[in-house]
């Protein structure tokens, strides 16, 4: 199956039923994310996975989503801090063969719009696709009322800092 930009997105709840989807979605995601950190595997092929773990564990704090087209995985997110003010988008993955075609702004509306109120993104500068996204999504999202500011990763001075994008939704 091939997406093109017609193809509508489901986003829905991941349940423990979707735990195995999702972990496959997840090592795709830190592969991907692993040219901007530099990480490497675990010796069995895994990579980290604390925030995987806790978007499954944590019901009252974190929100798993699975994203669909036509029937088959494209994506997901992880919403945390459901409890604070700030809602924060931890995690958020589309596959490479459903990018640029809308897939990932269809699914950011819908998971933002389940949490209206405040939000934050973090994502890299050196990733010049996420910035590109995230600038898009945010002025999509909430037009002349969003902001960026960098902020040091926590406990790994060796990296740049993140970029992170904050604004409010009312839900759409």
């Amino acid at each position: 199956m091939t997406i093109h930009s017609a193809v509508p997105v489901h986003v829905r709840p991941a349940t423990p039923d979707d735990r195995p989807t999702v972990e496959r979605l997840w090592l795709l995601f830190r592969h991907d994310m692993s040219e901007f950190g530099g990480q490497l595997p675990n010796p069995d092929g895994t990579f980290r996975s604390e925030r995987l773990e806790a978007a499954f564990a944590d019901a009252v704090d974190w929100a798993p989503y699975l994203f669909d087209s036509g029937g088959r995985p494209v994506g997901f997110a992880f919403v945390r801090a459901l409890g604070g003010p700030v809602r924060v988008l931890n995690s958020f993955f589309v596959v490479r063969g459903a990018r640029r075609a809308g897939v990932g702004l269809q699914a950011v509306r819908q998971v933002v719009a389940r949490h209206p109120g405040d939000w934050e993104v973090a994502f890299q500068d050196d990733n010049p696709g996420a910035v590109r996204f995230w600038r898009r999504a945010a002025e999509e999202l909430a037009p002349g009322a969003w902001s960026e500011e960098r902020r040091p990763v926590p406990g790994r001075a060796d990296l740049a800092p993140d970029v992170w994008i904050s604004f409010r939704c009312p839900g759409l």
